[in-house]
């Protein structure tokens, strides 16, 4: 009996290939809903897969809202249909004009982003006189790479308030260092979070009478945030394919990989190494080795890497002759998917059609 993994029809298909397993994608979509009170609090991330099928799919699902990362993935969003999608992005100098361009191109869409300057939402707010653009506040909650200090909030968006062309319509928190896989200890890392995203919140109504709209979490942390209020509306991304890292990381969340790579052995070195046609333009680089949780290499360990090459340790080499297929998942499955122009879809573990990765561009049409 085949393995779940195991792809009947591989022989026809060159690797390195990227395959979705489409019953694994449309449980992972499920298991998401059973997380969350409602729908509507449900903002999932696009960064992940990229694809105009699987939005379709999250739409079909009931989800209407999106985030994305860039100016392209939130152009395919609107290519599927969805009514509402926020550029989790500070958008300025060239991007202005495209996110203009963006908005006359899809009307039937209502395009977002985040500011966490004065200068920036200055800046938006002039390219947006006569239809007042929506922003998000971006807070800095603990991860020191984007966002203002929770308690300068407030004055930004007073800054705001002066200027026609924006309205503040929330906040966005978004805690990429919390992974904890004690689970104890992920709620109390959130629980602060949500402390110090709340008394912005509550700075802002305080001294405004307007309560701010709250965009938190990824992954690791949505079904946290889900908890607290029907306020928050929460943003995974990971959760539709899931990878090697999550699934090691978080054992306490039902997702599944749904996600896998398929490499040949390229050459055997000598009695215990080999190599594989899976180097750093198949795979996602950015972390250390193995980067690939293997499926049917049983104790492989991957020991080098270079651009079309991964060398691996094995027991032995014997029964491993070059061709033979391995299977693997990947450690971290959103700038993987970014490395092909497409997946393989994968039914009833025969795969007759591909996905377009459309989203892996910087641009599509705009």
């Amino acid at each position: 009996m085949a393995m779940w993994f195991e792809i009947k029809n591989i022989e026809a298909i060159d690797s390195p290939a990227v395959f979705i397993l489409k019953e694994r994608l449309l449980e992972n979509i499920a298991a998401l809903k059973t997380l969350v009170p409602d729908v509507a609090r449900l903002r999932p991330h696009v960064k992940t897969h990229k694809m105009l099928e699987v939005t379709r799919l999250l739409l079909a699902a009931g989800i209407t809202q999106f985030k994305a990362a860039t100016i392209a993935e939130a152009e395919m969003v609107a290519m599927a249909g969805a009514p509402d999608v926020l550029l989790a992005y500070q958008v300025t100098g060239p991007k202005v004009k495209r996110l203009r361009a963006l908005r006359a191109a899809y009307p039937h869409t209502v395009f977002s982003c985040l500011i966490d300057t004065a200068a920036v939402a200055d800046e938006l707010a002039q390219d947006f006189p006569e239809q007042p653009l929506a922003v998000y506040i971006d807070l800095n909650v603990g991860m020191n790479r984007t966002g203002i200090a929770p308690d300068r909030a407030l004055a930004l968006y007073q800054h705001c308030q002066a200027r026609p062309g924006l309205q503040v319509v929330g906040l966005h928190a978004y805690d990429g260092h919390i992974n904890d896989t004690d689970l104890a200890l992920r709620q109390r890392h959130t629980d602060q979070v949500f402390a110090l995203t709340q008394r912005a919140q509550t700075d802002i109504e305080t001294a405004t009478g307007h309560r701010l709209l709250l965009v938190m979490g990824g992954s690791p942390t949505f079904y946290n945030y889900a908890q607290h209020s029907a306020e928050v509306v929460v943003s995974p991304g990971t959760f539709v394919f899931w990878d090697g890292f999550y699934q090691e990381a978080l054992p306490d969340m039902p997702f599944q990989p749904a996600a896998i790579v398929a490499t040949r052995v390229l050459s055997v070195v000598d009695g215990e190494t080999l190599t594989l046609d899976l180097g750093h333009k198949a795979v996602a680089a950015e972390r250390p080795l193995p980067r690939v949780r293997f499926l049917n290499l049983p104790g492989g360990v991957p020991i080098g890497q270079s651009e079309e090459h991964m060398v691996v340790r094995v027991s032995d080499t014997a029964a491993l002759a070059v061709g033979t297929v391995i299977y693997a998942v990947p450690m971290h499955v959103c700038p993987t998917i970014a490395l092909y122009e497409h997946v393989y879809l994968v039914q009833n573990q025969e795969s007759h059609t591909t996905w377009k990765v459309s989203a892996r561009n910087r641009m599509i049409t705009v």
